[in-house]
């Protein structure tokens, strides 16, 4: 019968960012041990604040028994011809302290045996947890630990009690200077004194009583309930935020929303400064009215239920003037100064220590966009150059050294106000984009040129220096950087040679790299494709299929794209699994073999080979046709009509005959066909079955 088991780790508190993995953490390492363990489980659910993270678990009270299997000398050692149990038998039974009847025989490798199977007991949960429990609270995962006073023990932040209970009773266990106890706290301000616990609804009770909501979910529902409930006071509505909602769950135990204002003046910023301030600096939710306009006020979440809310107000209120006030400072400040002007500031910033300052950074990958921008879109040259030479000169500026996170946003604003051509304007913002997965795309080409240019510098450079991605150090986050260009490329379909692309980028880099040229591209072109394998793989295409279609060709995105997608929607037809069955017996022959191109018809001996050339020299045609214009399912039609002479050339045909001439020629016409199908995909490594 399953029993309820209770672990609480209070803690000082933890960075909200850190919580929901540690929580997820606690539950997947108790559902690994309790598997080693042969515990059966039913619910597990985690629940946490700042200041908790807790482990609910339905558990079995004891161990699963365990059938162990003890093999003991063969059948025909352990038996006489009249079937009596020899010394051997009867010795074997005696050391295993059973019976010679309760010995079986059971068929092994090597013949037939003897064996015992013996049941052990099982060991009690409440015993198991005891090691178990100690070992998962030190397995927690968090981004960064810590030590504290003269303790080993890491933690995300020191730990001031542990609750283990189950069936209602304390699992015992000692962890450095702590001993677990039925014993919690309530919120830090308003219930600080240690509450006894006995199950996990007393606990969630009594907690809730304290002062503290355990349950991450109800939390985020009052403080969403809240946040709207304070906005509708001045008739407008919370600026949609899940992420600041989640964040803002794993701030405060006891939220209490409180609605402030802030002088309408400041709305004269841009903005992105207003929301900035609000959002990423106070954890404030900005107020906005029916049609989406900022309006003079702001939510707070606090962490209590104060006696006075106009203290609490007043003071919110006073933080985020002073914050406002700079900011009004900081953009009246800056536009004293050009972006021009501040380009020249570039040359003071150190981009990274080998690969130089940002100012030459700048113009290396201005001189990359404006040479894709003659290739794809020459009227939009002027703007390429000049939106590339400017899209930097903000991060000299006082609000972004204030608010780094408006780079580009404060670029755009200044160029505005300057009188820039809007067009360049946008690409000073649109160039940073993508920031993040999921994020959008520069809207104009000249973003995506400039966008495209600035983070492959960064990656050749980086590569170049030797700064290459491990799996736990991406410190220039160049894998985001890949992925950006690459989403650009295939969202904009442009068809560019990525080899080319990488060959361009390294040409004004060649003073700065310390590796050889070709080892560079080399390695970045193996950086790109892995990215690309795993956004296909990321988007459903199942991993044979993406290796099949790239291993012909990963150079032009776009078209290995269009293969894949055309190979995935012919995958699902009845015809393609004989079809690839067809081609991996062309491959396997041919791969084993030099042969030359093109069959001379006047060799063919049976009615099969010529009837494959003949379908051969019908579809050939409109194969290549399909392939120029890029309609792979078109070509991938054509090729379903060479299944079935395929089949008879095989069946009727034999290939490696030990005329020279006849065999030559024969994998010669195969050597046709494989021509075909490795225009679109290496098949051989294609499975049967629907794509994933």
């Amino acid at each position: 019968m399953k029993k309820g088991m209770l672990l609480e780790v209070g803690t000082e508190e933890i960075p909200s960012r850190f919580i929901p993995q540690a929580l997820e953490g606690m539950g997947e390492i108790l559902r690994k041990e309790m598997e080693v363990q042969r515990v059966e489980w039913g619910e597990i659910k985690w629940m946490g604040t700042p200041r908790r993270l807790t482990l609910f678990a339905e558990l079995e009270e004891s161990q699963r028994p365990l059938e162990k299997e003890r093999i003991g000398p063969p059948k025909s050692a352990a038996f006489d011809p009249q079937g009596k149990p020899t010394k051997a038998a009867l010795g074997f039974a005696r050391r295993e302290g059973v019976s010679v009847e309760e010995l079986e025989v059971v068929e092994k490798e090597k013949g037939e045996y003897l064996c015992v199977r013996k049941q052990e007991g099982g060991k009690q949960t409440r015993e198991i947890l005891s090691e178990v429990l100690p070992r998962l609270i030190t397995s927690i995962p968090f981004p960064k630990s810590m030590r504290w006073a003269d303790l080993e023990l890491h933690f995300a932040r020191p730990i001031h009690w542990i609750v283990a209970l189950f069936d209602g009773e304390t699992v015992l266990f000692t962890l450095e200077n702590l001993t677990s106890a039925p014993f919690t706290r309530g919120h830090r301000f308003l219930h600080p004194d240690s509450i006894e616990v006995k199950g996990i609804n007393d606990y969630l009770e009594k907690l809730r009583q304290a002062s503290v909501i355990v349950d991450p979910g109800e939390r985020k529902e009052l403080i969403r309930r809240g946040v709207q409930e304070a906005a509708q006071q001045v008739g407008g509505r919370p600026m949609e935020d899940e992420d600041l909602l989640e964040e803002v769950t794993y701030l405060v135990e006891y939220p209490e929303a409180v609605l402030g204002a802030f002088d309408s003046e400041y709305l004269d910023l841009p903005r992105e400064v207003l929301v900035s301030a609000m959002q990423q600096h106070q954890r404030y939710f900005p107020v906005v009215d029916g049609q989406g306009g900022l309006v003079p006020y702001f939510v707070a979440v606090s962490n209590t239920t104060p006696r006075d809310m106009d203290v609490v107000r007043q003071g919110n209120e006073r933080v985020l003037r002073a914050r406002l006030a700079d900011a009004q400072f900081f953009f009246q400040e800056d536009q004293k100064v050009s972006l021009e002007e501040r380009v020249e500031e570039l040359k003071g910033v150190i981009f990274q220590a080998k690969l130089g300052t940002s100012y030459e950074k700048v113009m290396r990958f201005r001189e990359l966009a404006v040479r894709l921008a003659e290739e794809l879109v020459p009227a939009d040259k002027e703007v390429v150059a000049r939106g590339a030479y400017l899209c930097k000169a903000d991060l000299v500026t006082e609000m972004v050294g204030e608010f780094p996170q408006l780079q580009g946003v404060m670029g755009r604003e200044y160029a505005l106000l300057s009188g820039e051509d809007p067009a360049v304007a946008q690409v000073i913002y649109e160039h940073y984009l993508p920031r993040f997965a999921g994020d959008k795309l520069p809207t104009a080409t000249a973003g995506d040129l400039v966008s495209i240019a600035d983070k492959l510098d960064t990656i050749i450079g980086c590569f170049g220096v030797g700064l290459i991605p491990t799996g736990t150090s991406d410190p220039f986050a160049l894998r985001r950087q890949a992925l950006g260009v690459i989403h650009i490329i295939l969202a904009k379909g442009y068809s560019l040679s990525l080899s080319a692309l990488i060959k361009m980028g390294l040409e004004p880099l060649m003073a700065k790299i310390e590796r050889y040229p070709e080892e560079v591209q080399t390695d970045i072109q193996a950086f790109f494709r892995g990215r690309f394998v795993n956004l296909l793989v990321s988007q459903g295409y199942s991993g044979d299929l993406v290796e099949a279609v790239l291993s012909v060709q990963v150079d032009d995105l776009v078209d290995a794209r269009s293969r894949m997608e055309a190979l995935n929607t012919f995958r699902r037809r009845p015809e393609f699994e004989p079809l690839a069955v067809a081609f991996k017996r062309v491959a396997n022959i041919l791969r084993k073999v030099d042969y030359k191109e093109g069959a001379d018809p006047s060799l063919f001996e049976t009615p099969q080979e010529e009837g494959l050339h003949q379908r051969y020299q019908e579809i050939e045609g409109r194969f290549s046709g399909s392939i120029k214009t890029g309609d792979y399912e078109g070509a991938l039609a054509e090729l379903a009509m060479l299944r079935a002479p395929v089949d008879e050339f095989f069946d009727h045909v034999l290939v490696m005959t030990d005329d020279e001439k006849l065999r030559a020629n024969r994998l010669a016409l195969l050597g046709e066909i494989d021509r075909l199908f490795s225009q679109i995909a290496d098949f051989s490594q294609v499975g049967a079955g629907d794509a994933g």
